[in-house]
């Protein structure tokens, strides 16, 4: 068997944070795989918002003209790395060619200004999330972190992701698994 047939692939799915993973950038984090290969993986946090940041005001930034204020956008800190670049994951009919990683049939991610300016302009996914940084691992790591119960991971829904408040995401992402969040604990097989 080689090592590519024994790779797990999670693209598409959902990592949750377990509680005691010991990194406080993904407390409580619910982590929408990009792409997981033998490579390492890519993904974006979804259930933590930029405190100080609003599309229009990135919009602004990026000097594109927004054909509506009641852009409802807010900005997601999507993981620690490259925090200056922005990464949109929508829902599955919106694709750009050559610009659109297209995950499955329900979610793509594309991260070129392209997307923002059909945003603006009401053309772009009809879902979306507009995510500053990504989360990534190197070869194996993701592996290491869920072997040593750093993550849970569970299928992704469009409803989860997009249609649910960000508060409520990592409750309702264990329920997909059917865990309650009072069952986990910190210090859980340290006794």
């Amino acid at each position: 068997m080689t090592d590519s047939a024994s790779h797990m692939d999670l693209s598409g799915k959902l990592l949750i944070a377990m509680p005691g993973m010991g990194d406080p950038r993904f407390d409580h984090a619910v982590i929408y795989l990009c792409a997981h290969s033998e490579d390492g993986a890519m993904g974006l946090i979804v259930n933590q918002a930029a405190a100080d940041l609003a599309f229009g005001d990135l919009l602004e930034q990026l000097e594109i003209d927004a054909s509506d204020e009641s852009l409802p956008t807010q900005i997601h800190v999507g993981g620690p790395v490259e925090h200056g670049r922005g990464f949109v994951l929508h829902s599955g009919e919106y694709d750009l060619p050559d610009s659109t990683l297209r995950v499955d049939a329900d979610f793509g991610m594309t991260a070129t200004l392209e997307v923002l300016e059909d945003m603006a302009m009401r053309r772009g996914p009809a879902r979306a999330l507009l995510a500053l940084g990504y989360s990534g691992w190197a070869p194996g790591q993701l592996e290491d972190e869920i072997g040593q119960n750093g993550w849970l991971t569970c299928d992704a829904s469009p409803d989860l992701v997009f249609g649910t408040e960000n508060a409520q995401k990592w409750e309702k992402a264990l329920a997909v698994l059917g865990v309650d969040p009072l069952t986990l604990s910190a210090s859980a097989g340290r006794a």
